[in-house]
């Protein structure tokens, strides 16, 4: 009886876990995506010639972070 107790405690500690362990990935791919890959593929898209496609997307994320509050 102790054991099916101590299996169904461990399951819970380790799926809390493991939640928690995929929404800190998450956390940390979308600051990496926001802060490192973004410049570099505007920057890119700007050096490359696509100026009509870099500065759209610059305006949009522009105004998407001028108007959301974190």
């Amino acid at each position: 009886m102790l054991e099916l107790l101590f299996i169904g405690l461990m399951i819970l500690i380790f799926g809390r876990m493991t939640i928690f362990a995929i929404k800190l990935t998450w956390g940390f791919a979308k600051v990496l995506f926001v802060l490192i890959f973004l410049p570099i593929i505007l920057i890119i898209a700007l050096i490359v010639g696509l100026v009509r496609l870099a500065f759209p997307v610059l305006a949009i994320i522009g105004l998407i972070s001028l108007f959301t509050v974190r």
